[in-house]
């Protein structure tokens, strides 16, 4: 039987989490800086994310599945600000709906980006609205089905004449790889490091 994962045990993990889980990235870094929002909602059988697909016209990862967020602007006073005003331009989020739970590690991208995602619970009346422009589809993933480490699978990659093993979720008809899936990745680890950790028998 599988143990949903509620709200009251994700808040505690973050208020006892031990980060970061990698080492920094420098300051100086040639990054551009980005934020996104990682959005957790709860539903009668425990907690989801809430992800996106982009639209298969953009000229950068189209049609692939990512979190609401993008680069930080100038007039951004924070990351936090930047992923939150991207998340309601993407799929109109309120700001005031989200109870900000903590971050992760900023992770950085082969297509030269530094990303800082913030971890948010949303509120499940939320009414949720696509752009059209960027965003083909929103949908859910249950949070359990991403702490189950079997789900979890090698993606290969080649960049610069190397070659990459990156991490892979997939989830139905959802192929979720790259920056998304190290995301949650960092998630799994977080949420993993305690004895008290929902499994999946």
């Amino acid at each position: 039987m599988t143990v949903p994962v509620q709200s009251c045990w994700v808040r505690e993990r973050f208020a006892a989490a031990r980060m970061p889980i990698r080492a920094a990235i420098p300051e100086d870094a040639p990054l551009h800086p980005a934020a996104v929002l990682v959005p957790l909602v709860e539903r009668p059988g425990g907690l989801h994310l809430i992800l996106t697909r982009r639209t298969p016209h953009l000229r950068a990862h189209a049609g692939q599945i990512s979190f609401p967020g993008g680069r930080i602007e100038p007039n951004d006073p924070s990351s936090l600000a930047a992923a939150l005003r991207e998340a309601e331009e993407e799929i109109g989020l309120s700001q005031t709906s989200v109870e900000l739970l903590g971050s992760l590690p900023e992770y950085p991208t082969g297509t030269g980006f530094r990303i800082q995602p913030w971890v948010g619970l949303v509120d499940p009346e939320a009414h949720l609205v696509a752009d059209p422009v960027e965003v083909d589809e929103i949908f859910e993933v249950p949070l359990q089905y991403v702490l189950d480490v079997t789900n979890h699978r090698p993606h290969p990659v080649s960049h610069g004449g190397r070659r990459y093993r990156l991490c892979a979720i997939p989830y139905r008809d959802y192929y979720i790889w790259g920056a998304t899936a190290a995301i949650l990745r960092d998630l799994y680890r977080l949420l993993a490091d305690c004895p008290e950790a929902p499994e999946t028998p």
